[in-house]
């Protein structure tokens, strides 16, 4: 898998990126991240990228040429399966959508910045609007790092036990069930019996008692859903 991310502050990515699952994905040659500085593409000697909006009001907008030239340079090199611009009034993002794009190939995230985007581009370049919550922040880098991190662990190989994945809480529209390790008894707090009990039938009853009960209390829309 190819990622390419389009950004005015690059740096806000480094970290992310480069550390954990992603990193070993990379180093295995399982999936690629490419960072792409929108102000590179500028023809402002300042390397400006915003510009007042027509309608007025506060905050500046993306302008559109230096985002056009970078999706038509990247595009005229591979095809995409997605462009996907972050934003607080795309589709709400969800481990659904996280297996849907696990499978593609090659993939582009635009970071909105400053009020927005020019309309411009989402009309005649965007395929999917993704928004990470009912929140805004101060750019979508962090949205498209989140996009990437839950996308390349999906990815067969990029985890050491690739069935960890199918185990994760909104996999089956449940929450995971509660996670216990050793040591068996800590000041008289005990693991419940049955998962001491080496009987894997009756283990894997009690889990999905238990996932089931949590998403019930916990997140009851899930199961609406």
């Amino acid at each position: 898998m190819r990622i390419d991310i389009l950004t005015v502050v690059p740096e806000l990515l480094e970290s992310p990126l480069n550390h954990s699952i992603i990193q070993r994905a990379k180093d295995n040659n399982i999936a690629e991240i490419h960072i792409h500085n929108i102000r590179d593409y500028s023809e402002d000697k300042h390397k400006k990228v915003d510009d007042y909006a027509f309608s007025g009001g506060a905050g500046m907008v993306m302008r559109l040429e230096p985002i056009v030239k970078v999706i038509e340079f990247l595009t005229s090199e591979r095809t995409y399966d997605e462009i996907i611009f972050t934003t607080p009034d795309g589709d709400q993002y969800d481990q659904k959508t996280a297996n849907t794009l696990s499978i593609k190939e090659n993939i582009m995230i635009l970071c909105g910045h400053y009020k927005g985007i020019d309309q411009r581009i989402r009309d005649h370049f965007i395929t999917k609007e993704i928004s990470i919550g009912d929140f805004v922040l101060t750019g979508g880098e962090l949205a498209a790092a989140i996009i990437a991190d839950s996308v390349i662990r999906l990815i067969p190989g990029a985890m050491g036990d690739e069935t960890s994945a199918l185990t994760d809480s909104f996999q089956d529209d449940l929450l995971s069930p509660p996670l216990y390790t050793r040591p068996a008894e800590f000041r008289g707090w005990r693991v419940p019996d049955i998962l001491l009990s080496g009987d894997h039938k009756k283990i894997e009853k009690w889990q999905e008692e238990q996932a089931y009960e949590r998403t019930k209390r916990l997140r009851p829309d899930l199961l609406k859903e």
